[in-house]
């Protein structure tokens, strides 16, 4: 197949020199693990004593990384990824909140961000994480099949009501719907009332998506077990594919329990678990829509090639290719310019509360073999190129 993810003239034609600097600089400070560390230690301490940090962070990590602190602020932004064919997923980035006012303020942002979704072409998903709607400990208890209390069940009840509030506003706008996976002790519930939402709105088509993370070993025989279910039962599967967010902490907790850790045994066998996903949905399309959030280019090539063996469509909406703002342009936009549908995750939230999202992505830049030194080294190629040649 053709190689396309070298072109940085497309990846990079929305950023100015200035732009390219920038990001130049971020990523040869995230490449640095000691001087993330360090940097983590002193923006978390500067935040928690009210220094007067938010100009710094918003003009160098923040603006790289995310799109504003509003929905309204995300705009610019949108429009702009837009004109490259490039949509947006807004992501409402506030973290570890766990209280019912908070829950209720992440269900009223995903509303909106449904509503803003509906009146523009350029987003065409909502999104949000289980935890923004109810408690951790709420769906790890219920994961290991304890009974609720009466008022934990009370509160269960409104987690219900919020998933079915948004599935129900997202199926009435036409939006589809992302659900982000999270920690595997706490995932069954949240996999379950996904299940319960795409019974109810993926009747037609797959408006509502759950996530798997295919680090995991034990997820593509869950997809092929829903699968069964849907089958019978008449309904679409959606589903973002991803790798996953919470190795070492999945891994340290199997450890301190003593029980086998749910984590793939390497990279190699986590990369079969994910191309073993992609290759079944391709297989089974017609009940089925892929999210393949990834940023490794063999896997979207090797999504690429089966899309044309089967026959299917670069812009059929029942698979889109995702990465987040800030990494990755190079995929992003050059199979955008080829046709494909790609959509950005674009965070957004006031810079103090998105904090822990951008400690989280540097620290994952950090710790991804190559993930940093592609982007410099892409980074670099477009530097050299306009000063050779030009914009």
């Amino acid at each position: 197949m053709e190689k396309l993810f070298d072109n940085t003239e497309t990846a990079f034609a929305l950023k100015t020199d200035t732009e390219l600097d920038r990001a130049y600089f971020l990523f040869k400070m995230i490449a640095n693990e000691p001087l993330v560390r360090i940097g983590t230690a002193v923006t978390n301490f500067a935040i928690k004593a009210h220094l007067p940090v938010e100009g710094l962070i918003r003009a160098t990590v923040f603006d790289h990384f995310c799109g504003g602190v509003n929905e309204q602020d995300c705009l610019p932004v949108v429009d702009k990824m837009y004109t490259k064919g490039v949509a947006s997923v807004l992501d409402y980035s506030v973290e570890g909140k766990e209280d019912e006012a908070q829950f209720d303020a992440a269900l009223a942002m995903t509303l909106r961000t449904i509503d803003f979704a509906i009146a523009r072409e350029a987003i065409p998903f909502a999104v949000f994480k289980p935890t923004g709607f109810g408690r951790f400990e709420l769906y790890e208890k219920l994961g290991r099949k304890e009974t609720l209390t009466p008022d934990e069940q009370a509160e269960w009840n409104r987690v219900i009501e919020r998933f079915d509030r948004v599935c129900s506003a997202a199926h009435q706008g036409n939006v589809m719907l992302l659900i982000d996976g999270e920690e595997s002790w706490m995932q069954d519930a949240a996999d379950d009332l996904v299940e319960q939402m795409m019974r109810k709105y993926n009747k037609e088509k797959a408006v509502v998506f759950n996530t798997l993370q295919l680090y995991r070993h034990d997820r593509v025989p869950y997809l092929k077990e829903l699968h069964e279910r849907a089958k019978a039962d008449g309904f679409h599967i959606g589903m973002k594919l991803v790798r996953g967010a919470y190795m070492e902490k999945e891994n340290k907790r199997a450890e301190e329990l003593g029980y086998p850790t749910p984590i793939c045994k390497d990279k190699a066998a986590t990369d079969a678990n994910f191309d073993a996903a992609v290759y079944y949905m391709m297989e089974h399309l017609e009940h089925m829509a892929i999210f393949a959030g990834t940023h490794n280019e063999s896997s979207s090539y090797r999504l690429m090639q089966l899309m044309a063996e089967h026959g299917i469509a670069k812009n059929d909406t029942r698979v889109f290719f995702g990465q987040l703002y800030g990494m990755s342009d190079n995929i992003s936009y050059n199979l955008a310019a080829h046709g494909y549908n790609v959509a950005k995750y674009l965070p957004f939230g006031p810079v103090r509360d998105v904090m822990p999202y951008l400690i989280r992505r540097a620290e994952e830049n950090t710790s991804v073999a190559g993930q940093t030194s592609r982007e410099l080294n892409l980074l670099k190629k477009e530097r050299d190129r306009r000063k050779t040649v030009g914009r």
